[in-house]
């Protein structure tokens, strides 16, 4: 298969019908279809042949959408780039990748000096927005209008589909290099298992399309055929404004985003019953907040998917009948999804034991084809087949996988491993909490001591001893913290990842542990 035989499908069963909305703007299958046949003929253009990368720094937009079919109706390959990233971290994925065509929108127009700077790759920069095109860049609706349509390449299979990098902040970004299959591949296990997006529905794009949990979204839609309607950046109001006014009936959305739609003060005033399927993931959530969010949305069955880029993003799903059987699943992050085998393995490579903390490693058709110019980590990170995730977990009896921690956030405190998943979770619980993230910090007794990070809930009060009294309440004391601190917010990324390096980087500069 090929990621644009979705658009035939659709252009031949459903033409007439919305393929996306954007406030006002709607566009038909017959719409989008013309478009996009016309920008491939741009990019054909500009010298863009098959395989090669073309980038994207916008918002999700109608034209996010086109942009993907476009360059896969080409034959190229996207470049989706993670909009909080600066011009220098934009410029290295640009010129690693070897990206010569960049579109950009009005929100990220202003970096276009600066990125043509970072990246002398870039030859061609095309505006994406709705307002004046910048000097030296061409506008995308001209070339729509201008350029003669081309036939779709139909270049799919194990071929190259996408470059997504990950990380940015520490160390060297990687390319997650991901074919058709790869993506295709994971959509049909999503689907399989009646999660994350409805035939002919109306899907909600929160997510971030650079995300690959908002790729995958977009994917699986498109494969069902439906319509996406676009929220350029995640406004509450905003959010809740589109379900009612669309018709929304699925979404994905992270943790931290769930939890500030379940607690916003004017939920109330807008009808959210369309929404019949919320997916989220990318991010652990707490007991607390999930119970919170299935009462705010009574409507919609809840599915927790796992995963990660290099996986097309998913390796599991918690179903939403598993949701609402409860019981110990539902602090699991659910059962390998048909198209993969997932493995928890011991130190030496051997397979642990039910019930036993290991590496979780999956292997099947969705595993990446490799990260971009990098054959040794690639070489280390699949071996036979199987993605070593990083991260640590077990499987029960009946195949629950269970996500304790990042390998690397685990703490060693006393010579005790302490997981701050399953510590966050209890102090989530304590009725004051908003948030919290759990990290190790440097202690001259213990190596390591457990340090919760708290945002309380609007006119709520709670000390330090309170927590650590909770926390006793449920586990192990020595798992309880042992100093807390309050803040007004905690960092998170643009996928909505509370980046947990950013805390421990004051309490671990001068010390021998980095906080990746």
């Amino acid at each position: 298969m090929h990621l644009t035989q979705p658009l035939h499908r659709a252009l031949q069963q459903t033409p007439g019908l919305p393929a996306t909305i954007l406030g006002d703007r709607v566009r038909t299958h017959r719409d989008v279809a013309a478009r996009v046949e016309r920008l491939a003929g741009a990019l054909c253009e500009l010298g863009v042949g098959e395989g090669d990368r073309v980038a994207i720094v916008a918002l999700n937009s109608d034209r996010y959408h086109e942009y993907l079919l476009a360059t896969w109706w080409r034959g190229a390959a996207v470049n989706p780039i993670n909009t909080r990233w600066t011009p220098a971290e934009t410029g290295y994925a640009l010129r690693d990748s070897q990206t010569s065509v960049l579109l950009v929108d009005d929100a990220f127009a202003a970096q276009v000096p600066a990125l043509r700077a970072a990246a002398p790759t870039v030859t061609t920069v095309i505006h994406c927005g709705d307002g004046p095109t910048p000097d030296e860049t061409l506008s995308y609706e001209e070339l729509v209008a201008d350029a003669p349509p081309v036939p779709d390449v139909r270049r799919g299979g194990d071929a190259l589909a996408g470059v997504f990098y990950t990380g940015g902040t520490t160390g060297r970004p990687k390319g997650v290099m991901l074919s058709h299959t790869n993506l295709i591949t994971a959509a049909l296990g999503i689907l399989s298992m009646r999660a994350l997006a409805h035939p002919g529905g109306r899907f909600l794009h929160v997510a971030p399309l650079y995300h690959l949990a908002g790729l995958a979204s977009w994917t699986a839609q498109s494969m069902v055929g439906g319509t996406h309607i676009m929220v350029p950046a995640f406004d509450p109001v905003r959010v809740l404004a589109a379900i009612q006014e669309h018709g929304a009936t699925s979404t994905f959305l992270v943790p931290t985003i769930i939890q500030v739609l379940a607690d916003h003060p004017r939920l109330q005033d807008y009808d959210v019953s369309s929404l019949t399927s919320i997916t989220y993931g990318a991010a652990p959530i707490s007991e607390a907040v999930l119970t919170r969010a299935m009462k705010a949305f009574p409507e919609a069955g809840f599915t927790q998917a796992y995963g990660m880029t290099e996986l097309a993003p998913a390796a599991t799903l918690l179903t939403a009948q598993e949701h609402l059987a409860g019981g110990a699943p539902l602090r699991s992050a659910g059962r390998a999804v048909p198209q993969v085998e997932v493995r928890v393995i011991a130190e030496g490579g051997r397979p642990a034991p039910a019930g036993t903390v290991g590496e979780v490693t999956v292997r099947g058709a969705n595993v990446m084809l490799g990260y971009w110019g990098m054959p040794e980590e690639s070489a280390e990170a699949v071996r036979d087949g199987w993605m070593h995730t990083g991260d640590g977990g077990y499987l029960d009896e009946n195949g629950y996988l269970y996500i304790v921690d990042r390998i690397k956030d685990m703490i060693i405190t006393g010579g005790e491993n302490v997981y701050s998943a399953e510590v966050e979770n209890i102090v989530a619980q304590h009725p004051a909490v908003a948030s919290c993230a759990v990290i190790g910090i440097p202690d001259a007794r213990w190596g390591e001591r457990v340090h919760a990070v708290i945002v309380l809930r609007a006119g709520a009060t709670a000390t330090a001893e309170d927590i650590r009294a909770h926390v006793k309440d449920h586990i192990a004391g020595y798992k309880a913290p042992r100093s807390c601190e309050f803040r007004e917010a905690l960092p998170v990324s643009g996928a909505g990842k509370i980046l947990k390096r950013e805390l421990r980087k004051p309490y671990w500069a001068d010390a021998d542990r980095s906080g990746g």
